[in-house]
């Protein structure tokens, strides 16, 4: 299995409740091995592990777009 991370940046204001039910969207989906936001160094941003032969990122993005509209894909 081919893994790569993808770091997304949120809007600040997304409150914690939906922070976690997208941590938990994502998780569930197949190709996604782990999605989690860096609570102390960057609580703002997403960082998610996927393997690019079962989803596309972009499609990841999509989806946490459908939370965060102005959610915005972060140069690693």
């Amino acid at each position: 299995m081919n893994t790569v991370d993808m770091m997304i940046h949120v809007h600040p204001e997304l409150d914690v409740k939906m922070r976690m039910d997208l941590e938990r969207k994502l998780m569930g989906r197949v190709g996604i091995d782990c999605a989690e936001f860096e609570h102390k160094p960057h609580p703002h941003s997403i960082l998610v592990k996927y393997d690019p032969d079962a989803i596309a990122g972009m499609t990841i993005l999509q989806m946490v777009r459908k939370v965060d509209p102005v959610a915005s894909r972060v140069g690693l």
